[in-house]
C-alpha cells in the first residue's frame, strides 16, 4: 500500500519497491503490539534487510492504530509521528523505546497527568533516542505544542487524522492487525517467531 510523503519513515523493514506489503497496525500502549514490535525487529528486519532471504521481496509499513479507550493513545502516536518528521531514521528506534516503556503510558500511570505532562514525558524519551540532528529534540517538542486556535491540535494532527482515516476505511478495529497485500491476515499472531514467519513467507513469496 502507498504512503503519503510525510509518512515514508513508517516503512520500517524492506524496500519501497518490494512487490509484497505487510501493513502492521500497532498501538504503542497495547501489550500485544509491543510483543509483535519486538518480533518485527528481531525477525522481520533481518529477513527483509540487505542479505536477508526476502530482501527486495517484502516491505513492512507501521500503521499507527490509535485506540481511544486508552486515553494516552493519541499522545503517544502524536509523538511517533513527530519523530518521523524531525528525525526519520529515529522513528523505529523511538517506537521500540516507547514499546519497551509503554507501561509508563498505561491508563493508571497517566490518569493523574495532564496532557502537557504526558507530552513532556514523551519529549524526554525522544531526547534519549534522537541523536542527530542536534536540534531534533527541540523541533520534536515544538511539533507537540498546541496551536494558537482553541481547537486546532498540533503540527502533526493532520498526519494523525490521515492514519486514523486509513484504519477506519480498512475496518481495522484492534491492534495488532496485519494486512498482507491489502487483505487481513488473521493467521498472523503476535506470538509468532522466526519459524512461523519463515513458513508464512515460504508459502506467499516467490524467490
Amino acid at each position: 500500500m502507498a504512503l503519503q510523503p510525510s509518512l515514508r519513515p513508517l516503512l520500517i523493514a524492506g524496500t519501497f519497491d518490494a512487490p509484497h506489503t505487510l501493513d502492521i497496525f500497532l498501538d504503542y500502549v497495547c501489550p500485544f503490539s509491543a510483543k509483535l514490535a519486538l518480533a518485527i525487529d528481531n525477525v522481520l528486519v533481518p529477513l527483509l534487510g540487505p542479505g536477508g532471504r526476502y530482501h527486495g521481496k517484502v516491505k513492512v509499513i507501521f500503521r499507527p492504530q490509535v485506540q481511544p479507550w486508552h486515553a494516552s493513545s493519541t499522545f503517544v502516536h502524536e509523538a511517533g509521528l513527530a519523530v518521523a518528521h524531525v528525525a526519520p531514521e529515529s522513528f523505529w528506534p523511538f517506537s521500540l523505546a516507547l514499546f519497551k516503556r509503554q507501561g509508563e503510558y498505561f491508563d493508571i500511570p497517566t490518569s493523574t497527568l495532564t496532557p502537557l505532562q504526558i507530552r513532556e514525558k514523551l519529549v524526554a524519551l525522544a531526547g534519549e533516542v534522537i541523536a542527530v540532528p542536534s536540534n531534533a529534540a527541540g523541533k520534536f517538542a515544538d511539533l507537540l505544542l498546541l496551536k494558537s486556535s482553541p481547537n486546532g491540535g498540533t503540527a502533526v494532527t493532520d498526519d494523525l487524522k490521515y492514519t486514523i482515516k486509513f484504519s477506519r476505511q480498512n475496518g481495522i478495529h484492534v491492534s495488532p492487525t496485519v494486512l498482507w497485500d491489502g487483505l487481513v491476515a488473521n493467521e498472523i499472531s503476535s506470538s509468532w517467531g522466526e519459524q512461523e514467519w519463515s513458513d508464512f513467507f515460504l508459502a506467499k513469496v516467490e524467490i
